[in-house]
């Protein structure tokens, strides 16, 4: 049985921050020329996504995004 995308996406969603930050943190691991990727420690990368996640104003939803491949 397969697992999607969606459903791994929907799934990690519902887990605690520190849990979410830990998966973030190994996938970003996993990404190869780590020299271009943002470090998971860097205070000011997190407090960056907590901004984008706490202001939603011109959000596209990632369902509009994904569509428009």
């Amino acid at each position: 049985m397969s697992v999607s995308t969606d459903e791994i996406l929907t799934a990690a969603i519902q887990l605690p921050e520190s849990d979410r930050l830990t998966i973030v943190s190994r996938l970003l691991e996993t990404m190869g020329d780590e020299e271009h990727l943002p470090s998971i420690d860097d205070n000011d990368f997190i407090e960056e996504m907590r901004r984008r996640r706490d202001d939603s104003s011109g959000a596209i939803p990632w369902s509009q995004l994904r569509d428009e491949d």
